[in-house]
């Protein structure tokens, strides 16, 4: 204690009582640590190198201060790429699609909210020729809303508790210039779909021709087996199934068996021809995992390539 106290007096007599650099005109008052000094004392212009910011360990000091040992390493913090806006219209424009059954329960408010997205996207396409982008094209797109009303009949059909529309894709071959349109239906016990093939030609940078050439019909491919529940609700009534497990269970049996009987057959292919064998289609908006496209009647057709997550959120 001697020793520092002769060292404080020997400072106090060779320092001057004014310090030569203001702390005040190097760090501002609000630094963390360091207090102001009077403004008015003069500066020096030498280079000041910028401070270094250190964080300290919490230690068990005394009054002397922290050990030197006890200062903690710097580390740096990752920063997380900022979204752009595109990202954040095409997130906003999936998110608003929750709850419509891909258009068909989509109320006037959000489909007014749903195109005025769209058109906001297809604003900022970043692919101006997309026929000329045939790579990115190429592959299954997953049909995620749409206004074209010829497919609501068919969406409706998933309001009935034994048949659901569980899948509808559209799947370009670049290279050989076809199209599958597929709609896949699940069942208690099967499930099947229903798709048609087409030829495409390129007719502008934007626009494709496509003809139809023949409808599928695949043949049902066997499920799990019906889970058969204890008792269901019925016009606010409990009913006990119990007692017609052994029936159902029965006719289970039975209906795999004829299924399996049909799996064993070819699907059944119908040629298409006439007036409604040939349409348009106008890609508005292309990247690598969302294409927005319209139809010869005004409709519109948003989809999202399968593997996206945009199909998980």
């Amino acid at each position: 204690m001697t020793s520092i106290s002769h060292l404080n007096q020997l400072t106090s007599r060779t320092l001057p009582a004014t310090p030569l650099i203001s702390t005040a005109s190097i760090f501002p008052p609000s630094t963390v640590g360091i207090r102001s000094k009077p403004v008015g004392t003069p500066r020096i212009s030498a280079h000041i190198p910028r401070p270094v910011v250190i964080a300290r360990a919490k230690t068990s000091d005394d009054e002397w201060g922290p050990e030197p040992s006890s200062l903690a390493a710097v580390t740096e913090v990752e920063e997380k790429p900022v979204e752009t806006e595109t990202e954040t219209l095409k997130k906003a424009l999936v998110d608003s699609f929750y709850g419509t059954d891909r258009g068909l329960k989509a109320t006037s408010d959000t489909r007014a909210e749903i195109v005025e997205l769209i058109t906001q996207l297809e604003a900022k396409n970043p692919t101006a020729a997309p026929t000329d982008a045939l790579t990115l094209l190429n592959g299954k797109w997953i049909l995620a809303y749409t206004s074209f009303a010829g497919l609501y009949p068919l969406l409706s059909r998933g309001t009935f508790s034994l048949v659901k529309v569980e899948e509808i894709s559209q799947t370009i071959d670049s290279e050989n210039f076809a199209v599958e349109n597929s709609v896949r239906f699940a069942g208690p016990l099967t499930t099947t779909s229903i798709s048609t093939n087409a030829k495409f030609e390129i007719r502008s940078p934007k626009r494709v021709q496509i003809k139809f050439e023949e409808g599928i019909i695949g043949t049902p491919q066997l499920t799990d087996s019906l889970v058969i529940p204890e008792n269901v609700e019925f016009l606010g009534q409990n009913i006990d199934l119990t007692p017609f497990k052994g029936i159902l269970t029965s006719v289970q049996d039975t209906a795999s068996s004829v299924v399996r009987t049909i799996s064993n057959q070819p699907p059944l292919k119908i040629p298409i021809s006439g007036s409604n064998a040939q349409s348009w289609l106008l890609t508005t908006y292309l990247d690598e995992e969302l294409r927005i496209s319209r139809g010869d009647g005004g409709s519109v057709f948003v989809l999202i390539k399968e593997g996206s997550s945009l199909l998980t959120n």
